[in-house]
């Protein structure tokens, strides 16, 4: 009896041997008569991608994969058994009457299959150009209706046409999990999948730890990751909607081989093959470098990778521990100088950014900016806002609540954020410009008369930390009318430095100029009343073109018309030009 049993393993194998199995002839597609033993393969119609058995780099172990069918290297991107090796080369891959895909070992046990929607009546496995292995009805080419499809159930490799992400109907998520090893393709640490919280972003994550995030998706991008831009070998897209939410590429040339993937270390990297080397390219990476680690400043700081050291604080917080922190510590973040207290909030506006993890927020595809801001305004926990979409000039509304985690410098990054402040660490109260502003205007009969608009921009730098430089020229209405001239030119920039980044409110400091050219326009009734100048200041809606300033002679006319960048005529009345640096 023991000898009968022992033989069953090779009866069935032979019982497998003796039906309709795949033969040399190259062919991309099985139906329930037919099967594929070790040795055996299917081949996409134009030969780019191959499936059959394989054993990676050193491995004994036997894997059903798919890889491609043209390049010397060979390339695994996709496997069905990883977590079930077969141990010899006597597995087989059949398609049941039912449409399931079965993997048999010696014994004819089942060691892995697919699954299926719904009923099949005449199915049949095919291999497409696409690397997508699509369980089908024989005869429908319509990817909608497939029973089962390999790109919906990734393993370390995303090619073109698949999604990551997940679906909102079924829960179905499209996520890559790295090899444990070259020699073994079993899930390992390295999980790269879209966040399942708050606003879309995409994460990498070791084990139960966040290693990266992209930031979130900003409408033309995602915020963390500039180097996704339009470019010449794929197209991007971003889909959300009532049904999935997912991210994907297709090649502008499609005879190209490209793949992006989830490595062993953490990376997640994206290669091209050149064909006249034989060798995959490094085209682009998400990790790049130290800023990019998750988290790394801690709570309320940010990275800089141009900065020694890279941390900092966000301006109006201070290290938590500052021994921690002048240690190069910096998991500790930062807190506020002043605490929040709701009723008298208001915000500062920061730019060139990636956007702080999205775990606690709450978003809106319908507000406006300001409608976002009074969403904000009436919550207490409220820490920060900011448009969804950062195209045609902005929509949507996206709110954060409490710490703002893994922020980093992106000077390319466009999308806005609004942080909550207590009043007292924004610009100076708005009174106490306009007086300032008033009494400027109101000495408009002197003919020595000097607008304080440098005073203002100290005023707004010393309370915000900010580093602005004059460079309007020399002082008098030299420098009024330059001001003007720059504005009025939509060159409004070229009054600060290039280094205002984070820790300035640029917008402030030249809402103030603009405010003050508005107080001194030549025709007193253009001028705004106190009230207006107060209004002006704490609004932000659209400030009026000011007009030509008043009192200004000829000489002042000649030498403000000359670039702050060229070198001007020589004049005997030789003043000096002043650079305001943080105290």
């Amino acid at each position: 009896m023991e000898r009968a049993m022992a033989c069953v393993p090779i009866l069935v194998f032979c019982f497998l041997s003796l039906q309709n199995r795949v033969t040399a002839t190259a062919i991309d597609i099985i139906n329930t008569t037919q099967f594929i033993r070790d040795g055996d393969t299917i081949v996409s119609a134009n030969g780019t991608y191959e499936l059959g058995f394989l054993s990676p780099g050193k491995s004994k172990n036997r894997y059903l994969g798919i890889w491609y069918g043209k390049i010397p290297v060979q390339t695994v991107v996709w496997v069905a058994n990883r977590e079930a090796p077969l141990n010899d080369s006597l597995g087989a891959l059949k398609i049941t009457n039912k449409g399931i895909l079965t993997l048999l070992d010696r014994s004819g046990s089942v060691i892995w299959s697919s699954s299926t929607s719904r009923p099949a009546r005449n199915p049949a496995a095919q291999l497409l150009e696409s690397g997508n292995l699509v369980v089908k009805e024989e005869g429908d080419n319509n990817l909608e209706n497939s029973l089962w499809q390999s790109f919906e159930h990734p393993t370390d490799t995303i090619l073109p046409g698949m999604k990551l992400g997940r679906s909102r109907v079924t829960g179905m998520e499209w996520s890559m999990t790295s090899w444990k090893s070259p020699d073994d393709p079993s899930k390992g640490n390295i999980t790269c999948k879209l966040a399942p919280y708050g606003y879309p972003e995409i994460i990498v994550m070791d084990g139960s730890e966040v290693m990266y995030r992209s930031g979130l998706w900003d409408g033309l991008r995602f915020s963390g990751v500039p180097n996704i831009k339009p470019n010449p070998i794929y197209k991007y897209e971003f889909v959300y909607n009532e049904k999935e939410i997912f991210y994907r590429e297709r090649l502008v040339d499609k005879s190209m081989y490209w793949r992006f993937m989830t490595s062993q270390d953490g990376d997640v990297p994206s290669f091209a093959w050149i064909e006249k080397k034989k060798k995959w390219l490094l085209y682009e990476t998400a990790n790049t470098d130290n800023c990019d680690r998750y988290a790394l400043c801690g709570a309320n700081g940010f990275c800089n990778i141009q900065s020694s050291p890279v941390c900092a604080c966000l301006n109006g917080f201070v290290p938590k521990s500052q021994a921690d922190w002048d240690l190069t510590d910096w998991s500790n973040g930062c807190v506020r100088k002043t605490p929040l207290n709701c009723s008298g909030d208001g915000f500062r506006k920061l730019a060139g950014v990636k956007m702080p993890e999205t775990k606690s927020t709450w978003f809106s595809n319908t507000m406006n900016l300001r409608e976002c801001k009074n969403k904000c305004l009436e919550n207490c926990s409220c820490t920060a806002y900011s448009n969804l979409d950062i195209r045609n000039g902005g929509s949507g509304c996206l709110l954060w609540f409490g710490d703002l985690i893994d922020i980093r410098v992106f000077s390319e990054n466009e999308q806005e954020i609004y942080i909550r402040m207590a009043g007292s660490e924004l610009a100076p109260p708005a009174g106490q410009i306009a007086n300032s502003l008033q009494r400027s205007a109101n000495q408009m009969h002197k003919e020595d008369l000097e607008l304080p608009m440098f005073d203002l921009g100290t005023m707004a730098c010393a309370t915000n930390n900010f580093s602005v430089e004059n460079k309007l020229g020399e002082g008098g209405f030299g420098s009024v009318y330059k001001a003007w001239r720059l504005l009025k030119e939509k060159r409004p920039l070229e009054l600060a430095t290039e280094s205002l980044l984070i820790t300035c409110n640029l917008s402030e400091v030249l809402r103030s100029i603009h405010v003050g050219l508005l107080c001194v326009q030549e025709n007193p009734e253009d001028r705004p009343n106190m009230s207006d100048v107060d209004l002006m200041l704490r609004d932000d809606n659209t400030l009026p073109q000011p007009k030509q300033p008043g009192f200004f002679t000829e000489r002042d006319l000649n030498e403000a018309s000359y670039s702050s960048n060229l070198s001007k005529p020589y004049s005997v009345n030789e003043c000096s030009i002043s650079e305001l640096i943080p105290r």
